[in-house]
């Protein structure tokens, strides 16, 4: 038996369920147990790499998991698509179906079992110690199709924030961005600059629980008005949150003190144990 794990992700959605992947994967592996990354792009699968999981399978959609995986296999499906009645044939051919809930009230529709909207996998490296550097670090996403930074070049060029780029950003459009930010880090950057800074300002919700965990004051940017049940881990959390790219309203917030991160981390292990407990109980 082979445990598959697809996350959907591409230019336009980011790479976040990509890094949630790559964290419960490498607990996965640790128990032994023998596991394939799925994604739809093949720029998720370099990017894989950087984050430990060095192999991976490319397909279209999540319709064409069946194409790869075999009966006797089970898989984790992390993707907001339409299956097309795919996963009914999922649950009712392959060994076990679990599945990421979408949103706050997301529930089973034909017996897969449900991992919860709420629940928080990061990777183990975010639960060390690291020394941080006094830096405000800006992520917005992996990708900015919109070029949202841009439309709000006044924002940024009225604050101290350097600007870690997204792995699905174009080069034309990270030199427009290098005349707005004081410092531009690279992609590749990621993990030692999640680690080591003490601010964190980001649009991704990954990255800010990452930052968080990690220790970071972290500025949630929340245009899409997250959902209560994300609320409340961010009121847990101390997650600060803007409702837009205002200048004033950020300098207010960053004068909010803050106090140790309660987050509950483990959660991926207790997930990680409960899969098992799925397949060989």
């Amino acid at each position: 038996m082979r445990l598959y794990y697809y996350a959907y992700t591409g230019h336009k959605n980011g790479l976040d369920r990509l890094k949630k992947a790559t964290a419960l994967l490498k607990k996965l592996n640790a128990k032994g147990l023998d596991t394939m990354l799925l994604v739809n792009d093949f720029r998720a699968g370099l990017v894989a790499r950087e984050f430990g999981i060095n192999e991976s399978v490319n397909i279209e959609t999540v319709q064409d998991i069946d194409a790869i995986a075999n009966m006797e296999d089970a898989i984790i499906i992390d993707s907001p698509e339409n299956d097309r009645g795919r996963l009914e044939k999922y649950v009712n051919e392959f060994k076990h179906v679990f599945r990421f809930a979408q949103s706050c009230d997301d529930s089973s529709r034909y017996g897969e079992t449900m991992i919860d909207y709420t629940d928080i996998i990061v990777d183990d490296i975010y639960l060390q110690e690291h020394k941080k550097e006094d830096r405000v670090l800006f992520f917005l996403s992996d990708s900015d199709a919109d070029k949202k930074i841009l439309s709000h070049a006044d924002f940024f060029k009225n604050s101290d924030m350097e600007l870690l780029l997204g792995h699905y950003f174009y080069v034309k459009y990270e030199d427009d961005l290098a005349k707005i930010f004081k410092k531009v880090h690279e992609a590749e950057e990621y993990i030692d600059l999640v680690c080591s800074s003490k601010t964190v300002v980001t649009a991704s919700l990954q990255t800010a629980l990452e930052a968080r965990i990690c220790g970071a004051k972290v500025i949630f940017i929340d245009e899409d008005n997250q959902e209560n049940c994300l609320k409340t881990i961010f009121n847990k959390a101390q997650i600060l949150t803007l409702k837009s790219f205002n200048i004033k309203e950020y300098k207010q917030v960053m004068l909010n003190e803050i106090e140790d991160c309660n987050l509950i981390a483990q959660k991926g292990e207790i997930i990680t144990s409960n899969i098992i407990n799925s397949l060989f109980l």
